[in-house]
């Protein structure tokens, strides 16, 4: 007799079992991935993905509220020494600062929640104190802590000096170290102007570009780029090309080749120009012509993903 063939512990392929499975995993690894959009119900969500995503040296001073707010100066900040989530210190003129670091390795399924408990504590902890993250189901979120309104007035860095107060001593190997990480700071500006989302001017080297972190859902904001791009004007004007899109906390980026002789405010009036084009083809509700559907499928492979 012929011996049975051993089956598997898995469901059979196709199966409904199959399906519920693959289902469960699926949700299981979007909960570990964190949500889509993190930083979504603030006002300021698509500067909070550019600075946490690409800005190299900034502080943002912020005002923390809710229960369990204390006195300290606290300010947002890109990175801090040796990449910690939060420290505090001794500030300029009396009284304790704290800092808390956007670019850091907070946990992905719960970054907002993190940010707001280091916020809080940032805003209560004696200078030098060890930042230790503390879980609370109970704590508010980031839109409590910061204000769903509030806007950022971000200052930028052309080093980062600003790690260290001018109270502390610095040693030797401590500056070089400094100097070091200073020296891969790329030149950079906020786009101004009554623009939707954050567009980031950066002199990469050979050419400049701006990414600009859009607040539309990604499929919308797609169509609407195809639309441009079958009408020749994805693009803005003389000097630049674009040169494709990354996703990134749930967010779509158009990046544009800049021609880098001229100076980020010359690029005002154009971004001003793609506003209005942009927003005019978002509210074009027809179909997508052949053309249209080709262009959106070009923007589309070149299209990559940041974390």
């Amino acid at each position: 007799m012929a011996k049975k063939s051993k089956r598997g512990s898995g469901p059979r392929p196709g199966s409904n079992r199959a399906e519920r499975v693959a289902a469960r995993k699926a949700r299981q690894a979007a909960a570990a991935s964190g949500p889509a959009r993190p930083f979504v119900g603030l006002a300021a969500e698509c500067d909070l993905v550019a600075l946490r995503a690409f800005v190299a040296s900034a502080t943002i001073a912020v005002s923390p509220q809710g229960a369990g707010v204390g006195t300290n100066a606290v300010s947002l900040a890109t990175i801090l020494p040796g990449a910690v989530q939060a420290l505090t210190r001794e500030a300029e003129g009396g009284g304790v600062e704290g800092l808390v670091g956007l670019q850091t390795e907070f946990d992905p399924a719960d970054v907002t929640a993190e940010l707001a408990g280091a916020l809080l504590w940032a805003s209560a902890a004696e200078a030098g104190a060890p930042y230790e993250p503390v879980a609370d189901e109970d704590a508010p979120s980031l839109v409590d802590v910061l204000g769903a309104d509030t806007t950022l007035d971000v200052t930028l860095h052309e080093d980062f000096g600003w790690w260290f107060s001018d109270q502390q001593d610095v040693s030797p190997d401590i500056a070089a170290m400094v100097e070091q990480a200073s020296e891969s700071i790329l030149p950079t500006a906020r786009i101004s102007g009554d623009l939707v989302g954050a567009p980031w001017w950066v002199d990469a080297g050979e050419r400049a570009h701006v990414r600009w972190v859009r607040p539309e859902s990604e499929d919308d904001l797609m169509t609407a780029l195809a639309r441009l791009h079958a009408a020749e004007k994805l693009t803005l004007g003389e000097g630049s090309r674009f040169a494709g899109s990354f996703r990134t906390h749930g967010l779509l980026v158009p990046v544009f080749d800049l021609d880098n002789e001229m100076h980020p405010d010359e690029w005002i009036a154009p971004c001003a120009r793609f506003e209005a084009d942009l927003s005019e083809a978002l509210a074009d509700t027809g179909e997508l012509t052949a053309a249209q559907r080709r262009s959106r499928d070009g923007i589309r492979g070149r299209q990559v993903t940041l974390r």
